[in-house]
């Protein structure tokens, strides 16, 4: 009976060991290494490690190594990580001992027993039970791995969206000032009577509508970055110390086979190795419930008897259930049903990994083509539109209304690329969460996208027309992009041709008016001078611009 309590007593199983294995079935998994935060971490050292992260232009990569510093998350699932480790534990030890005590009063003597028992099934199913709760608490691993993979997903797909609704607001924030500037502008030429209180209505209108979109982009930007900062576990001021590492990634060279990425799902797919490890455990527990069908509860003892003249006598006890009523028929069939429910959802999910991995690597290929549009066609093509546009309107062949039409399809233009980048990006990451596993393409992932310096870099050259060449005052420069981490030029700037500051209508009024003034002088030109609706002026002698370089002739 003593080595019986005895024997459970040198099983042990560490929470620590289980978290390592964790990190290793993680590591080849993600970006970069994953650490648990052991309750035993400080928090001053947490605070400081999070403050060295959040010091430094942050990546999808940094901003899961704050969620692992800060995220609740982490803590639940380290603490699930317990509950399994406790359960082996428990299957590792067999039932208490039963002590019984019973006196009979025999005058003038009392008869007293005294009973020890302990159960046998536990002793007897115990190797089994072990076995049993080691491989659950081992597919506890993979799924909690699998649920720190998710983790990891999310948080990076956080990122991509606050960083792309970061640049989409500060390109419309700069839009916005320089559309006030314009605004400002026709103003001070309507009130010296060079244009009409319609083109100014159209001005002013124009600045409203880049002002209203840009506290909407803004709007949507903080929204994202609290979502972020949110899955990071940040709050107060170390939620808005860190900045983007912007621009985003130009799209990766080449995109992985289909093939590959299949195969490579069916090896690294957490969730489906945690679904095998399931249905071999319920094939094993159905073959333990046939097994042991017939057995019940038995329980051994000894047991020591005190007779009324005092004589002592003792033996052993058997105590055992007979299988009449209850045969194991129900325990047989609720295993068989779990078996067979398990079969299904490891069958579904092996249909669903097929799926998702084609579907995203149909939208990967997809949002690539439409990058590649709006960089290399669409946003060039704009340009042109707006350059062309404004010489027209320098010479009065067009109204404003048509510039500011051209000019705000241009600004959707920038605006459709930047959403477009993050797309990309945003489905690589459901692509790696539906392989279980990096991409191996993400090695290639070295250059960057067109960023908003490049976007709204103002060129001298661009959309004045030939008249703007004579000191017309312009517009303010746009701000620098919120976030970015960095000033330089983008790499893949299509080609050297960046996109510039659309001209507006204001600008070209402005070169116009001084191109039929003699005035010298910055100010606009006098109320005589006619609007865009008339006819415009015949040629003067000291009028410098051939007219007869363009297409259409006024």
């Amino acid at each position: 009976m003593l080595a019986l309590a005895l024997l459970p007593g040198c099983v042990s199983v560490s929470r620590r060991d289980g978290a390592a294995n964790v990190e290793r079935l993680l590591a080849p998994r993600l970006p970069g290494a994953f650490q648990w935060r052991i309750d035993e971490t400080g928090r001053a050292a947490i605070d400081a490690r999070a403050a060295e992260i959040t010091a430094a232009p942050l990546t999808p990569a940094s901003a899961f190594q704050l969620a692992q510093l800060r995220n609740p998350a982490i803590a639940m699932h380290y603490a699930e990580l317990g509950i399994a480790q406790a359960d082996v534990v428990q299957a590792s030890r067999i039932g208490n001992p039963g002590f019984s005590a019973s006196t009979l009063n025999t005058s003038p003597a009392h008869q007293l027993t005294l009973g020890l028992s302990v159960a046998l099934t536990d002793l007897l199913l115990l190797p089994a039970r072990r076995r049993f709760a080691e491989d659950e608490y081992e597919r506890a691993q993979y799924t909690l791995a699998h649920a720190l993979m998710n983790l990891a997903a999310d948080t990076a797909d956080d990122w991509y969206a606050a960083a792309g609704a970061d640049q989409v607001a500060a390109m419309r924030e700069a839009v916005a000032v320089a559309a006030a500037a314009s605004a400002e502008l026709a103003q001070r030429f309507h009130a010296a009577g060079n244009i009409s209180a319609l083109e100014l209505k159209l001005e002013q209108a124009g600045a409203s509508q880049a002002r209203i979109a840009a506290t909407t982009a803004r709007a949507a930007a903080q929204r994202a970055r609290l979502a972020l900062n949110t899955r990071m576990g940040l709050s107060g001021g170390e939620a808005t110390r860190w900045r983007f590492d912007l621009p985003l990634a130009a799209p990766v060279a080449a995109e992985d086979d289909l093939a590959t990425l299949q195969t490579l799902a069916h090896e690294q797919r957490l969730d489906l190795a945690a679904a095998r490890r399931e249905v071999a455990l319920l094939d094993d527990a159905l073959a333990l419930a046939r097994r042991w069908r017939l057995l019940g509860r038995v329980e051994v003892g000894v047991e020591r008897e005190k007779e009324a003249d005092g004589s002592r006598v003792s033996g052993p006890t058997l105590a055992l259930a007979l299988p009449l009523f209850d045969q194991g028929q129900a325990a047989i069939a609720r295993a068989e049903a779990q078996r067979e429910r398990s079969r299904a959802v490891l069958a579904g999910l092996e249909l669903s990994v097929d799926a998702d991995v084609r579907l995203g690597v149909e939208r990967v290929a997809a949002l690539r083509a439409i990058t590649q549009d709006y960089r290399e066609a669409l946003i060039p093509q704009r340009e042109a539109v707006v350059a062309r546009q404004t010489e027209r309107l320098n010479f009065m062949l067009i109204g404003a209304f048509e510039l500011l039409l051209a000019r705000q399809q241009e600004y959707d233009a920038y605006q459709g690329y930047l959403e477009s980048v993050r797309d990309y990006w945003q489905a690589r990451v459901a692509l790696a969460r539906a392989i279980g596993t990096r991409l191996p393409s993400d090695a290639q992932a070295t250059g960057r996208a067109l960023g908003i310096e490049a976007v709204l870099a103002p060129a001298a050259q661009q959309g004045h027309g030939m008249h703007g060449q004579h000191g017309a005052a312009q517009p303010p420069e746009p701000p620098a992009a919120h976030g970015s981490a960095n000033g330089e030029a983008s790499p893949d700037d299509h080609a050297g041709h960046g996109p510039h500051r659309a001209a507006t209508p204001a600008d070209a009024h402005a070169g116009h008016g001084r191109a039929h003034t003699n005035t010298g002088k910055g100010e606009p030109p006098p109320a005589t001078q006619q609007t865009l609706n008339a006819e415009p002026p015949p040629s003067r002698g000291d009028d410098t611009h051939d007219h007869d370089e363009h297409e259409e002739q006024p």
